[in-house]
């Protein structure tokens, strides 16, 4: 009845890119951001479900996110 509002957070965006890692064997999918100039990963947080992928889009304010395996 009684929800948190979210807050909305934010990411650098010329440099980071929104990325959903999708493992092929377990099909476990991590959601984090990728630097475009050194290809590291940051991890933010597991997705478990629809819902999971929901909340992580809703906090950072994105529209699409890219799969990468």
């Amino acid at each position: 009845m009684f929800h948190k509002p979210q807050k909305k957070l934010t990411y650098d965006k010329e440099n980071t890119i929104p990325i959903l890692h999708c493992s092929i064997c377990t099909g476990e999918q991590v959601a984090g951001f990728k630097n475009l100039h050194t290809g590291k990963f940051e991890e933010v947080m597991l997705i478990r479900n629809s819902r999971d992928l929901d909340r992580f889009m809703k906090t950072y304010d994105l529209t699409d996110i890219t799969k990468e395996y």
